[in-house]
C-alpha cells in the first residue's frame, strides 16, 4: 500500500480550499502551488511576489528539516512574460547554487487577478 502523508504548516495560514500545502511520498516532498495571496505582497510585482512565495518554501523546508539546497524541481506560472528579468533575480538570489529542474509557463489569469505569479516545488527530504 502506498503510505501518503497529507501536510498543512500553521505558519503558513488556514487553508479553505480542497488541497494541503504539500504531500510526502517516501523521501520526497510535493509542494502545492504558492502565492502571496492574503499577504502584503498579493498586488506587488513579480519580483515582491516571488520574494514572499520563497518566504513561504523556506517555512515549508525549515519544518521538514531541509532548506531550499533541497529543491528537485519548480514549476513557475507567470501571467507577464516581460517581469521575467525581476523574476530571475528573485530565484538566482533564493536557489544560489543549488539550482533546480525548472519549467515556466505563461497563463493567462490566476485565481486572484491581482497574483501575477504562483510556484509549485518538489523537495527532496532526508
Amino acid at each position: 500500500m502506498i503510505h501518503l502523508e497529507r501536510k498543512t504548516y500553521s505558519q503558513l495560514g488556514t487553508i479553505t480550499a480542497p488541497y494541503v500545502h504539500a504531500v510526502k511520498h517516501k523521501d520526497t516532498l510535493y509542494v502545492s502551488g504558492l502565492t502571496a495571496f492574503g499577504s502584503a505582497a498579493q498586488g506587488g510585482d513579480v519580483a515582491r511576489q516571488a520574494e514572499e512565495i520563497f518566504r513561504q518554501l523556506k517555512v515549508i523546508a525549515a519544518a521538514e528539516n531541509t532548506t531550499l539546497s533541497a529543491l528537485i524541481k519548480v514549476t513557475i506560472f507567470i501571467t507577464v512574460v516581460e517581469s521575467l528579468p525581476a523574476l530571475r533575480e528573485v530565484l538566482f538570489a533564493n536557489f544560489e547554487d543549488h539550482l533546480p529542474a525548472s519549467s515556466l509557463v505563461q497563463v493567462s489569469a490566476l485565481f486572484s487577478p491581482d497574483l501575477n505569479v504562483e510556484i509549485e516545488a518538489i523537495l527532496a527530504l532526508d
